[in-house]
């Protein structure tokens, strides 16, 4: 063992065994894990405070922003509603437009929701399109147009006065009904469809049946240049439920079907022109029927005031006759100035003067 030692070691041989240089290389290990952990620590504990330092900055801006936005706006004196200009150019009166939008003065005008307002309006019957416009610092602008009726609409048959029955509303072109709080003179003259009843009425409602958007489509297509002046509906009726019986200002009775109703006007028109052209009133026409198409013609006015006077009963002029005897006898009988002798009244003579010339030819007689 001694010599061993003693002896010189060789070039290439290793200095620690095996058993050493795996307990070397275990040291290593555990050493570079070690450090490796160390290392993760350290930079999930940076990542983790910039992100706690980011989130609380960003909640100090928002904390921040909010505390700004309320004390500079919603708590600001400047910005409180001061003016509500409400506009309307129908029946709405300014009360009910703020009623039903629910705005008060004295309201912040950034806390004011316009989307619910211009829900709330348009919610009304009414109201065709609305228009709400925030102006700073204290105003509130409202624009409202409002339906435009175009008839008269109900379940009954017969209507006595529409601006003083409950179960008549007004009805526009797209079939809306509505209920007007103030009734204005124009309504007045507006056509009447009668007899609906295949559905029920009810302000706010929009008309489905095929015989109530058939009339709204006939007063649509009736407004135009000549049928306008010409052909004015006062009313429409749908009882029949096969057909539109319509009635004009001049108590001309017209039947339409309810499809292709251009066309069935373009026939009416023709007939209205020849009626101008003969000088004749268009009583009734049934214009559901494509060829030969009945119609009838009313009576001229001359012919029914002459068919009420019988021929014996005749009237005859009347003439101013002059009283028999006096001192006007001889003046009346005197033509005036100025009218023919033939034109005026020739008064009966009395018997004293058909007496004169016969006694007077006896007298000269004696004479001589």
């Amino acid at each position: 063992m001694r010599r061993r030692q003693n002896q010189p070691r060789a070039r290439n041989q290793r200095v620690s065994n095996r058993r050493q240089r795996r307990q070397q290389h275990l040291l290593d290990v555990k050493v570079r894990s070690r450090k490796a952990v160390q290392h993760r620590n350290r930079r999930i504990l940076i990542f983790g405070s910039k992100l706690v330092l980011l989130v609380a900055l960003v909640f100090g801006i928002y904390l921040g922003g909010r505390i700004a936005v309320r004390r500079f706006f919603f708590e600001n004196p400047d910005y409180r509603l001061m003016m509500i200009d409400a506009r309307s150019d129908g029946t709405l009166q300014r009360e009910q437009i703020l009623e039903s939008a629910g705005l008060n003065e004295g309201e912040n005008i950034f806390q004011i929701n316009l989307a619910r307002v211009h829900d709330r309006l348009q919610q009304l019957p009414q109201v065709d399109e609305v228009q709400v416009i925030r102006k700073l610092p204290g105003e509130i602008d409202i624009a409202i147009s409002e339906r435009k009726p175009i008839a008269w609409i109900t379940s009954e048959k017969q209507i006595a006065d529409p601006f003083t029955s409950e179960a008549v509303f007004l009805v526009d072109a797209r079939g809306v009904l509505m209920k007007e709080n103030k009734l204005l003179p124009d309504y007045l003259g507006l056509p009447l469809i009668l007899a609906c009843t295949s559905e029920s009425l009810e302000a706010g409602g929009v008309l489905q049946s095929y015989e109530a958007k058939a009339a709204l489509e006939l007063l649509r297509l009736s407004t135009r240049s000549f049928m306008q002046t010409r052909f004015q509906i006062r009313d429409i009726d749908l009882s029949k439920g096969y057909c539109l019986l319509v009635t004009d200002k001049n108590h001309t009775r017209v039947t339409f079907g309810f499809d292709d109703l251009e066309t069935q006007l373009q026939r009416l028109e023709k007939f209205l022109v020849y009626c101008d052209d003969s000088k004749q009133d268009l009583a009734t026409v049934n214009l559901m029927v494509q060829r030969n198409i009945p119609v009838t013609f009313a009576e001229s006015p001359v012919d029914v005031i002459n068919e009420t006077i019988k021929p014996e009963e005749t009237p005859r002029p009347m003439k101013a006759v002059p009283p028999v005897g006096g001192s006007d006898s001889s003046s009346a009988a005197k033509p005036r100035a100025g009218r023919s002798p033939e034109s005026s009244p020739k008064p009966t003579a009395p018997p004293v003067r058909r007496a004169i010339p016969v006694a007077q030819p006896q007298k000269q007689k004696t004479n001589e």
